[in-house]
């Protein structure tokens, strides 16, 4: 690791909120601070050491950190409510975000097709930020507290958001529920391809129907998946419009 990217590292961790120099930091030595360069190496890079292994450290880091959190800061919250947030907080989807919000792709080493695949550019911040969390762990001995002085404000953010929508990104889930509690059994989604441009958020249409079909909602978006839930909160919105929940 040469100086200029040693203290690019240093830097980039100070902005996290956990400066290296900082007691019981790891320090600006590159020996110490290598499984930081190897959590933003990804495959892709096709360097000697890369993400993959700090990333499955990462994975089970950030369910006990996100437990943690909770325990400290939501402790008025059932289990179910709790497991139900946090499976938000761990969420591809949010590390996505939180990579994005933390500019990783200022620091971050991906190949060339990586970097131009629009489609999958999500999946490589959230499994480069899930490896990051795993080397914040390593580097600072194996300490669930760096991880959480960085982490905390972002999930203060996020469990706002989602206590204040509980159903914010699970619109399926929450629509499923009700209509199962009306008896009208399961929504039906009929999705079909509109475009071949992987990063077109419109590429996917979906038609949702509720009971005998004599209601039905549109839902737009980049994938199935994202096209389903559109359609799914738009039904929801309608019903609690009409005083159904």
């Amino acid at each position: 690791m040469n100086p200029d990217r040693r203290r690019q590292l240093v830097a980039f961790l100070a902005s996290l909120g956990i400066d290296p120099l900082h007691p019981g930091g790891p320090g600006d030595d590159p020996a110490l601070l290598a499984p930081i360069e190897e959590a933003l190496t990804h495959t892709s890079a096709r360097q000697r050491g890369n993400h993959e292994r700090l990333e499955f450290l990462g994975d089970a880091v950030l369910r006990l950190a996100a437990s943690e959190y909770l325990h400290r800061h939501h402790p008025q919250l059932g289990v179910g409510s709790q497991s139900a947030l946090r499976s938000q907080l761990v969420s591809d989807r949010w590390l996505a975000e939180l990579a994005d919000s933390c500019g990783l792709e200022t620091v971050w080493r991906i190949g060339p097709m990586a970097r131009g695949d629009r489609a999958g550019i999500a999946t490589v911040r959230a499994e480069l930020c899930e490896a990051l969390i795993g080397a914040v762990y390593r580097c600072w001995g194996d300490s669930l507290e760096p991880v959480l002085t960085w982490l905390t404000p972002h999930w203060q953010q996020a469990s706002q958001e989602l206590l204040a929508d509980p159903d914010r990104h699970n619109w399926k889930s929450a629509l499923q529920e009700w209509t199962q509690g009306q008896g009208l059994g399961l929504p039906s989604y009929s999705c079909e391809e509109r475009s071949t441009l992987h990063a077109d958020p419109r590429r996917f249409s979906c038609r949702l129907t509720l009971g005998a079909g004599n209601e039905s909602w549109d839902g737009w978006g980049p994938s199935r998946r994202a096209a389903e839930q559109d359609a799914a909160r738009q039904a929801l919105a309608w019903i609690r419009s009409a005083g159904g929940s």
